[in-house]
């Protein structure tokens, strides 16, 4: 099974995958924003960003797959992207689930100054709305909650890659060569 997943991680179009999902969600949270009116809280930008990690994690990938130095750097920055992005989602359900008055989250993006995107970037990582409030579900299941489960399958997904890379593979014996 871990060497079907190494074979999968040496292909192009596992990291086109990784890179174009994560791109999809940029743009459905845009389209939240932009389309319909949604505000985003200072967590949803700080998710924005952990979704575009994995967004560079898959175009790294997609540039060398065959590269095990380039597949474990690809690796390394989507497992901290989307364990980032997993954290922060849970810290955000956590607010919209148990609000109180002395759990809040900032109004401003806590960037370091050498990164501020949302200087740079204020149509995507300027937040304007507040963290507490939930304005979106789908299936009875709230915005924060599907991400929770986003970023949980690709950690997931992508430790299992990760296992498989360092995972030493048995060779097959055959009858006849």
């Amino acid at each position: 099974m871990l060497a079907l997943f190494k074979q999968f991680s040496e292909k192009r179009s596992t990291w086109f995958l990784l890179a174009f999902s994560s791109l999809a969600l940029e743009l459905t949270a845009l389209y939240f924003q932009y389309g319909m009116g949604l505000q985003p809280c200072v967590l949803c930008v700080y998710e924005r960003l952990a979704m575009s990690g994995l967004f560079l994690a898959g175009i790294i990938g997609f540039l060398a797959p065959r590269s095990l130095i380039v597949r474990l750097i690809s690796l390394a920055l989507g497992l901290f992207s989307g364990i980032k992005g997993l954290i922060i989602a849970i810290r955000h359900l956590d607010l919209q689930m148990n609000p109180a008055p002395w759990k809040q989250c900032e109004f401003l993006p806590n960037f370091p100054e050498t990164l501020p995107f949302h200087q740079w970037f204020p149509s995507i990582f300027n937040p304007t709305g507040t963290c507490d409030n939930s304005q979106w579900s789908l299936f009875g299941i709230t915005m924060v909650q599907w991400l929770v489960a986003i970023f949980a399958v690709y950690v997931i997904v992508l430790v299992v890659i990760l296992i498989a890379q360092v995972k030493k593979t048995r060779r097959q014996r055959r009858l006849f060569n």
